[in-house]
């Protein structure tokens, strides 16, 4: 079964009232190739590890652990990036749960985090919603999903902010060549160091660890679905050096190049 954070573009959701399904991507990757989504449910995700990177309306929320994010009915969005995600997607219809109060507001996504002992529970809530799914239970789905939204609380949804958005556009941009720190500031006319408090900031990770997780998926791409040379696949990712791009590549997956490729086209 596909537990990447995907919605199955195409599929007719008019007869579904509700839905769940176990998202759990080891891997990362960004997602040009996912069509945009637009559902007539309300849609939402809760990350119980990793990250994943939803764009919707213009803007980008990068939901990670403990984090929710509630998408509006006709709302197109796309999934851009996963890294390492485990959690729970689905969607829901207004007329499924008993107290649509909580929804009164919901015209933009909104974006909320839950912190220590209250995002433990939400996973176990989630857990349980994914069993009583499974077993056909829907008055304890109805219950434990109106016990969800009652701790979505309103207000303006939690967005990554213009720089950030741009610099993870920038990023994710299979057309773009990967480039350095200095240059995605000097495109963005700002200055490195406030480049990188705005991406620590707002995403939990540095410049660096960005950029190194993209260059991670373009030589798996590579790797996996070409004949390049090694050589020409750590020029193509930024990294000229081949041993250099060979214990890059061990450091951040646990197998060398060579060994990867043999993997996935054995």
């Amino acid at each position: 079964m596909d537990r990447k954070p995907h919605w199955t573009p195409g599929m007719d959701y008019s007869s579904c009232r509700f839905f769940i399904r176990r998202m759990d991507a080891p891997d990362n990757a960004h997602t040009q190739d996912v069509p945009v989504a637009k559902l007539p449910l309300i849609g939402f995700i809760y990350v119980t590890r990793g990250e994943v990177l939803v764009e919707a309306y213009g803007n980008t929320f990068l939901c990670q652990t403990g984090h929710a994010l509630i998408i509006p009915a006709e709302c197109p969005f796309s999934i851009r990036y996963y890294r390492d995600a485990a959690g729970y997607t689905g969607a829901f219809s207004s007329s499924f749960i008993t107290d649509a109060k909580p929804l009164r507001y919901l015209t933009v996504p909104v974006h909320q985090a839950f912190w220590f002992d209250e995002g433990v529970f939400m996973a176990q809530l989630f857990n349980m919603i994914q069993e009583s799914f499974d077993k056909g239970d829907q008055v304890f789905v109805e219950k434990a999903l109106d016990l969800f939204l009652s701790r979505i609380k309103s207000g303006k949804p939690l967005a990554v902010p213009d720089v950030v958005n741009r610099f993870l556009e920038s990023v994710f941009n299979p057309d773009q060549p990967i480039g350095t720190i200095s240059a995605y500031a000097q495109a963005a006319g700002i200055s490195e160091n406030y480049l990188s408090r705005q991406i620590k900031q707002y995403t939990g990770r540095s410049v660096g660890e960005w950029i190194d997780a993209e260059r991670i998926v373009r030589a798996k791409k590579l790797l996996a679905g070409t004949s390049v040379p090694i050589i020409d696949v750590a020029v193509a990712v930024g990294l000229e050096d081949q041993s250099y791009f060979a214990r890059f590549f061990k450091r951040e997956t646990g197998i060398t190049p060579s060994g990867f490729r043999k993997a996935m086209q054995g």
